[in-house]
């Protein structure tokens, strides 16, 4: 068991770092491509449970940030989250995906019990959705649009939520 977990836990790092983070401009592409169609993925409530992300993909749009109770880059991004929350809650599902990575479950329950956020946590155990988006590290946000197309990545804590959210909710068109 504690083998198992072990070997999980530095695949999933492994995968995380495999990417080399620049904290460069909007614009520039990190992990799955624009345009491309979210994939399908299983992964985990914080219960245990499997869930799907179809569950919420292609009906409105979503954004997707990759997450972890010790990422400091995350507790940066969450005001920009937040806020964007407030604008477009009724019209964006946000789902966080806490990775597997130097945390559990436990943690994460415990973590959103003393700081709670407004969003929908889910629990990528094995990696499924790391691999699916290509998540370069924490802090990767992905947004779709209302049929389940990525209309934008990015990485940071100066990412612009909002105006992302916006092309989304415009079904992917630029200002």
């Amino acid at each position: 068991m504690v083998t198992a977990c072990a070997v999980r836990g530095a695949l999933c790092a492994g995968i995380l770092m495999a990417v080399p983070i620049r904290l460069a401009a909007q614009d520039d592409i990190v992990g799955i491509s624009i345009g491309q169609t979210a994939p399908a993925v299983t992964i985990q409530d914080l219960a245990g449970n499997s869930v799907e992300l179809a569950r919420w993909v292609g009906k409105k749009p979503v954004i997707v940030e990759f997450w972890a109770t010790w990422c400091p880059v995350c507790a940066e991004l969450l005001p920009r989250m937040e806020a964007a929350r407030l604008k477009y809650g009724d019209r964006v599902e946000f789902l966080v995906v806490a990775v597997a990575v130097n945390q559990s479950a436990n943690t994460v329950r415990r973590h959103l019990a003393r700081h709670p956020m407004p969003f929908t946590f889910l629990w990528d155990v094995n990696g499924n959705a790391v691999r699916a988006f290509q998540a370069p590290a924490t802090s990767y946000v992905a947004v779709l649009d209302g049929q389940g197309k990525v209309v934008y990545t990015g990485i940071g804590a100066d990412q612009d939520i909002e105006a992302a959210l916006e092309r989304a909710v415009r079904g992917g068109k630029r200002r």
